[in-house]
C-alpha cells in the first residue's frame, strides 16, 4: 500500500530469502511455527495506521461510556466462568479491521471484530524482527517500524513486562493456557517465556490450596491469562482450581473481559467503521439477500462456526432459544491491496493495545489471504498469504 516500497520488495525477493526467513523464525520462536507465514510483510501509510489506532480507541470509549452496555455485558458472563475481582478496564484489547474501497476509491478500515483478550504479543514482535533482519528492510526505508505509539523494540518489551508482571517476580507469574504445548500459538508462549522469564502452565496442572494457587509447588501471584473459555467448555476441561473462587491472585488480562468485549459488542456500535450488525434474535425478518451477510457465533475464535452468505435453512436450523448467541452482519468486500507475484491479496489488520494510563497502541498483527476469510485455515495450499507484519515509516 506504499507502492514504491512494495515494488522494491518484490524485485528483491527470492525463494532463498524466504526459506532463510522461515528457518530463522523457527529458531527464534523455539519451536516450529505450524501456521503459514507470508513471504512478505506489508507496508502501511502512517495516515491509515493512525486512523485504525484512533478508531479502536473510539470504539472502546463507546462501550466504556455506555452504562446500558456495561450492564448488559455483565449478563454475558456465564456464572460458571464468572471470575471475581474484575478490573475496571481490559488490560489488553484487539481491534480487527479489514480494508474496503470507499465510493471515492479510498481505502477505509471496517471493523471485523473487537476483543478484550490478549493476542500474540510475543510472537508478533519476533515475526517483525525476522522480516526486518532477513529482508534488510532498512535498505528500503531507514525508519520503517512495526511498533505503534512511538515505541521501539526495547520500549515495547518494557511495556509488556510492566503489564504482565506488574511488579511481581517472574517466578510467581504464569502464562495460563489449555494444553499449551499442543496449541498453534506455542511459539508465542515460548517467546514470552524467554523474554519475561515466566512459566507456561496448563490449566489442569495448577493446584489450589485454600485461596492460593500453585504451579510446580511455587505460589502463583499473577496469571497472564490465555485460556479461551469457549475451548474450555467445548473440550470439557476440568481446571486444577475453582475458577469462580475468591482467589488470592492477580489477573494479567481478567477473564471476564473475554465476554464483555467481544462479538456481543458489535450491534452496540454506532461508528463509521462498523458495518450494520444485529443480534440474530432481534432480526424480525431474514433478508432476502443473505449472500450479502455473515452469520457469527458470539464466542468462538479462529473463524469457528462463521458462515459467509448463510442459507435460510442454516439459520432456521439454529434452535430459536440460541438466536441470541449469534449475530448477523452485513458482509464486507475486502479490497485486494497487496501486489504479489501470485496476484493481488487482501489484508486484515489487528491493532493491539495494552492498558497503561489509557488504551495504548503497541503493534499490529497482519493476516493476508485470497480465500473467503483471512485466517490461515481458510488459505490452505496458497502462497504469498498468511500471518504477516505491518511496517510504517517512523
Amino acid at each position: 500500500m506504499i507502492p514504491e516500497l512494495r515494488k522494491q520488495f518484490n524485485e528483491r525477493w527470492t525463494p532463498e530469502l524466504y526459506a532463510d526467513f522461515l528457518h530463522r523464525l523457527d529458531a527464534a520462536a523455539g519451536a516450529h511455527v505450524a501456521f503459514r507465514c507470508s513471504e512478505t510483510p506489508i507496508f502501511l501509510p502512517n495516515a491509515l495506521m493512525d486512523k485504525m489506532v484512533r478508531y479502536g480507541q473510539e470504539l472502546y470509549s463507546q462501550l466504556a461510556d455506555n452504562a446500558a452496555y456495561v450492564q448488559a455485558s455483565q449478563a454475558t458472563i456465564p456464572e460458571k466462568f464468572r471470575v471475581r475481582n474484575e478490573t475496571g478496564h481490559p488490560l489488553f484489547l484487539q481491534a480487527d479491521f479489514g480494508l474496503v474501497r470507499s465510493p471515492k476509491g479510498e481505502l477505509e478500515p471496517k471493523l471485523v471484530e473487537i476483543q478484550g483478550f490478549p493476542s500474540i504479543y510475543g510472537f508478533q514482535a519476533e515475526l517483525a524482527k525476522q522480516y526486518r533482519n532477513v529482508y534488510r528492510l532498512e535498505e528500503l526505508h531507514a525508519r520503517l517500524t512495526p511498533f505503534l505509539g512511538g515505541l521501539d523494540e526495547a520500549g515495547y518489551w518494557d511495556l509488556l513486562r510492566r503489564a504482565i508482571l506488574h511488579g511481581h517476580s517472574p517466578e510467581n507469574v504464569v502464562l495460563l493456557e489449555i494444553e499449551p504445548r499442543e496449541q498453534k500459538t506455542l511459539p508465542d508462549f515460548l517467546v514470552t517465556q524467554e523474554r519475561l522469564g515466566i512459566k507456561i502452565a496448563c490449566i489442569t496442572e495448577v493446584k489450589q490450596q485454600g485461596r492460593k494457587l500453585y504451579f510446580e509447588g511455587i505460589p502463583i501471584e499473577r496469571i497472564y491469562n490465555r485460556v479461551i473459555v469457549d475451548e474450555l467448555a467445548r473440550k470439557n476441561i476440568q481446571p486444577g482450581f475453582r475458577w469462580t473462587d475468591d482467589l488470592d491472585v492477580e489477573w494479567a488480562g481478567h477473564p471476564n473481559w473475554f465476554f464483555r468485549i467481544s462479538k456481543f459488542s458489535l450491534p452496540w456500535f454506532r461508528h463509521a467503521s462498523v458495518p450494520e450488525t444485529w443480534f440474530l434474535s432481534e432480526v424480525k425478518r431474514l433478508p432476502d439477500d443473505l449472500e450479502n451477510y455473515v452469520l457469527k457465533p458470539l464466542y468462538s475464535f479462529a473463524g469457528l462456526g462463521v458462515k459467509i452468505g448463510p442459507s435460510r435453512e442454516e439459520i432456521l436450523a439454529i434452535p430459536e432459544g440460541q438466536w441470541s448467541e449469534y449475530i448477523l452482519q452485513r458482509k464486507m468486500d475486502f479490497a485486494p491491496v497487496i501486489e504479489t507475484p501470485r496476484g493481488m491479496t487482501k489484508v486484515e489488520i489487528r491493532i493491539m493495545y495494552v492498558w497503561e494510563n489509557g488504551l495504548t497502541p503497541v503493534m499490529a498483527v497482519v493476516r493476508t489471504g485470497r480465500g473467503k476469510m483471512m485466517g490461515v485455515d481458510f488459505n490452505k495450499n496458497l502462497d504469498w498469504v498468511g500471518a504477516s507484519a505491518g511496517f510504517s515509516p517512523g
